[in-house]
């Protein structure tokens, strides 16, 4: 995983994420599946190929935090889907993807 990458293991690290005035971009992954592992890569990409701070990038596994998987969703109001990428700003859904639309393109589109 990129060192740009926070991966959100505590509750308190979702909310800090979730009320912060940065636009965050956020991971829901699946450790166990073929397609969450691909949109995994192209996340990774994207991630890698910026160099600023004008966003943060946070990751979650489903499986392994499913409580916080199932806050964000009900957070954001947000049907719980993995993989799923999701661009938050000021506690708002900015874009979401999930599956196969979650490609380095789609996310540079929409950043």
């Amino acid at each position: 995983m990129s060192e740009k990458v926070m991966e959100i293991q505590l509750m308190d690290e979702w909310k800090e994420l979730l009320t912060s005035h940065t636009p965050t971009l956020v991971l829901k992954h699946s450790t166990t599946c073929p397609i969450s592992a691909e949109a995994y890569n192209q996340f990774i990409a994207y991630v890698n190929d910026q160099d600023n701070d004008e966003i943060k990038f946070a990751l979650v596994k489903v499986i392994e935090q499913r409580p916080i998987s199932n806050q964000i969703a009900e957070d954001l109001n947000l049907k719980h889907e993995s993989p799923q990428c999701i661009l938050v700003k000021d506690q708002q859904v900015i874009w979401s993807a999930t599956h196969w639309a979650v490609t380095k393109e789609a996310i540079t589109e929409q950043i």
